[in-house]
């Protein structure tokens, strides 16, 4: 459609880029309903997809902002810190994950937000942290938003799965609602690369949400500021794309059925992975008992039983594989079996242990399976 629309020119955009773009990406991580956008408190402006919408930000508090500290999830996204240390903010970081539980360290993020000083940025992951898959329960992001207020905190929400999590745009999206509906001021980055699969085309907005409508007229004019000598203005095609799509109900329904699905299908290759070490326990059945026996007869005349088919039970609870969400999971497992799992099963993965969900199939989750089994059978 935009190809064939002899009317569209190539020319620059505006600094804070494509208006309709900018509008209908606050739209859809706000709601449309949102107060702040019918009170016009929201700036939004046009960047280089999540990147280049946390580096704008980061820069305009660098500049404007009272406070030049910015507490950071611990692990988060390995560019995070990169990103807002070169913008001229100190990075620090608050506990979030932990590797006993392989869940949310809930009481030690909420120690750590506290001794923060009053009117320092948090950085929050919207939905499908990064790279754990772990997520806040809805009544934890509440008591999050209580304390971040109670203290002057200033949020800054990173969302660049918002569909991709769930299934549900607006259920992704709920965190942020939660923090935009109590009047409060925060900074929204928002990325196209996953929900879209614009990953090339670099689409994504930064909004902040202000205390007036007067506020956001002078912050966007200081965002301007930051972007002019950055990159001057962003590409065209893809905000138009998004934009084209966001603002027609056919394409918009086809989006969301799409987005859904591929959402589904990693929260099958979850379950799949989840079962297929499940019952990788013993089995009572004739074949198993003929296998355990050549097992045992064969073992004086092997150097090696690692091709028979008999497996002991795959130590540890794998439940947090089904409870992680979105693209990516944090196993659990350690450098030594990550690299056990490379050399003996050719499967590669980030040296912590995260892999990527969205990388599986079912043809390969039996695969991993094995290799998950025999490396933590082998390498406690």
């Amino acid at each position: 459609m935009l190809i064939q629309n002899e009317s569209r020119v190539k020319e620059y955009l505006p600094i804070t880029g494509l208006a309709d773009f900018n509008k209908l990406s606050a739209k859809l991580i706000f709601g449309a309903d949102s107060p702040a956008i019918q009170e016009n408190r929201v700036a939004t402006v046009q960047c280089l997809s999540g990147t280049g919408s946390l580096r704008v930000g980061g820069e305009f508090l660098a500049r404007h902002y009272h406070e030049r500290t910015i507490y950071i999830p611990q692990p988060t996204w390995g560019n995070h810190p990169k990103v807002f240390t070169l913008a001229g903010l100190t990075a620090r970081s608050y506990r979030y994950y932990d590797p006993a539980t392989r869940g949310l360290d809930f009481q030690g993020l909420l120690e750590d937000i506290s001794s923060a000083p009053s009117g320092a940025i948090v950085l929050l992951h919207a939905c499908a942290h990064n790279p754990t898959g772990v997520d806040p329960t809805l009544e934890q992001w509440e008591q999050i938003r209580q304390l971040m207020r109670s203290k002057a905190l200033l949020p800054f929400f990173d969302s660049a799965y918002q569909g991709f999590a769930s299934g549900s745009l607006d259920k992704d999206a709920q965190s942020v609602r939660m923090f935009v509906a109590d009047g409060g001021e925060l900074l929204m980055a928002q990325s196209y690369a996953k929900n879209m699969g614009l990953y090339g085309e670099r689409v994504g907005a930064l909004s902040i949400v202000c205390g007036s409508a007067d506020i956001a007229v002078k912050v966007e004019s200081q965002l301007k500021l930051v972007i002019r000598p950055m990159y001057s203005n962003p590409p065209l095609h893809g905000a138009s794309i998004v934009a084209t799509i966001l603002k027609d109900s056919a394409m918009f329904d086809e989006w969301t059925l799409e987005l859904k699905a591929m959402a589904d299908r990693i929260i099958s290759m979850r379950e799949q992975l989840f079962n297929a070490l499940k019952i990788r326990g013993p089995s009572v059945s004739k074949l198993w008992m003929f296998n355990l026996l050549v097992h045992f007869l064969l073992i004086p005349l092997c150097q090696s039983v690692d091709h028979l088919s008999y497996h002991a039970e795959t130590p540890g609870d794998w439940s947090h594989i089904i409870k992680q969400i979105g693209m990516f999971t944090f196993t659990g497992l350690n450098s030594d079996q990550v690299a056990f799992m490379r050399q003996e099963y050719h499967i590669y993965m980030t040296s912590d242990g995260r892999i990527s969900m969205a990388g599986l199939s079912s043809r390969t989750v039996p695969h991993l399976a094995d290799a998950i089994h025999a490396a933590v059978t082998k390498l406690k």
